[in-house]
């Protein structure tokens, strides 16, 4: 079941708080909501960081922001096909990774 939205909104929002609080990290809610590829750097950054600081409470709402976005990595991941069915090579938009 995939959520909506506002759901997806609300969860990011609780992931920015966290890590505003335990991270000192400021994030874009509604963009990470909706733009798959920035909610991927999103979660690889605050994994990291969880991993770091052995806060499980961090990477499990980094996993669960990961499987609110996949329905939309997916839709991204087909729609950024050519018409030949292959996928392109360009350089990955966070390819340094978040600042």
């Amino acid at each position: 079941m995939s959520m909506s939205e506002s759901e997806r909104i609300a969860l990011a929002a609780r992931l920015h708080v966290a890590l505003r609080r335990k991270h000192g990290r400021v994030t874009d809610t509604e963009w990470m909501a909706t733009n798959a590829e920035y909610a991927a750097e999103i979660v690889r950054m605050t994994r990291a960081h969880a991993v770091e600081t052995k806060d499980e409470d961090l990477y499990l709402l980094a996993t669960r922001l990961e499987q609110a976005m996949e329905p939309l990595a997916r839709a991204a991941r087909l729609a950024a096909r050519t018409p030949d069915g292959n996928s392109p090579n360009p350089l990955p938009r966070y390819a340094d990774g978040l600042r």
